[in-house]
């Protein structure tokens, strides 16, 4: 018997990110194979991004995919989210030439308050949402905070981009392939604070560290490598990593969906690693049937420590300048 559509919400849909995305979404490589959906996606409601819009949906019609059932092209949010299962939220504003965090965060913060109201007003009650636009750990704890009806560990940031640079960086390190590196969490925010915690993770379930066997590669190459990726991939380019960020989108999805996965997932902390309590943070997580469970047990040493408490510092200081908006 064929399954019923998944409704799942894009927003953002025509952005770089999105073009990327979607047709990744309708080949079933997030949801899986048999699963057919229906794509509910939303731009910003002016004439070029609506016609851009347009044009994203006449390819996705000329792949001709099976699992395709429909679209929903809109400018309005609670078209884009009515009754949607998955709400992936990609757009956000982009930091201009001159333009403070503190604003850049606050300009989110209104979009993120808007869609946050929306999705709990208007989706489906089994209604998950991820974060991909930046500064995506504090847009989502703006987003889970309008939410009434949904509760808020429905709410995700994607770190999975951070966890596939830094296995990346591992494998290319110890001449390994890439599925011989495991274990490799990242924690706190999503910038260039965050730690990629080499202490506990796995080359050929051998502990990292001991098979690179080079401490001051570790903390003072690797780290900053992972970190400054983006910024690494702006210069060499002269755009945003946008192919990489849409599939880790899709291993973030993915995995969530997958019981048994276990996976780096920005969350709620509840105070976990020593993060400030409401802050969101990158940790890892073991996904279940009806969810996930935070994996909570991992021992940090005091260089861990150190690097966690600045990029605690960092959530706890985005927190604080867009206080006003968390009501």
């Amino acid at each position: 018997m064929a399954k019923t559509p998944l409704r799942v919400a894009v927003t953002g849909a025509a952005g770089n990110i999105g073009y990327a995305l979607l047709f990744r979404i309708a080949s079933g490589q997030m949801f899986g194979a048999d699963q057919p959906l229906i794509l509910q996606l939303l731009e910003i409601p002016v004439e070029g991004p609506q016609k851009a819009l347009k044009g994203v949906a006449m390819e996705l019609e000329d792949c001709a995919f099976p699992l395709l059932s429909d679209m929903v092209l809109t400018g309005e949010a609670d078209v884009a989210f009515k009754d949607v299962n998955w709400a992936l939220l990609v757009g956000s504003k982009p930091r201009g030439p001159g333009m403070e965090r503190a604003d850049l965060l606050k300009d989110n913060g209104k979009i993120f308050i808007a869609q946050g109201q929306s999705i709990d007003k208007v989706a489906a009650d089994d209604c998950r949402v991820a974060v991909v636009g930046n500064p995506c750990n504090t847009n989502v704890m703006i987003a889970a905070n309008q939410a009434k009806r949904l509760p808020k560990d429905r709410f995700t940031a994607m770190v999975r981009l951070d966890e596939n640079r830094a296995r990346a960086q591992l494998a290319k390190k110890a001449g390994v392939a890439i599925d011989a590196v495991t274990d490799t969490f990242i924690y706190g925010n999503h910038s260039p604070t965050m730690f990629a915690d080499f202490t506990h993770a796995k080359i050929g379930g051998k502990a990292a560290a001991e098979v690179i066997g080079d401490e001051a590669w570790l903390k003072n190459d690797f780290l900053p490598a992972v970190g400054k990726r983006g910024a690494a991939i702006i210069e060499a380019r002269g755009l945003s990593s946008a192919a990489s960020a849409a599939n880790a989108l899709v291993d973030h999805v993915r995995d969530l969906v997958t019981p048994g996965k276990i996976h780096s997932v920005g969350v709620e902390s509840h105070g976990r690693y020593g993060f400030a309590d409401g802050v969101w943070a990158g940790m890892p997580v073991k996904s279940t049937a009806a969810g996930y469970e935070v994996i909570d047990s991992y021992e940090m040493d005091d260089f861990a420590k150190s690097k966690i408490a600045l990029t605690n510092d960092e959530l706890v200081g985005e927190r604080d300048t867009v206080k006003d908006l968390l009501g």
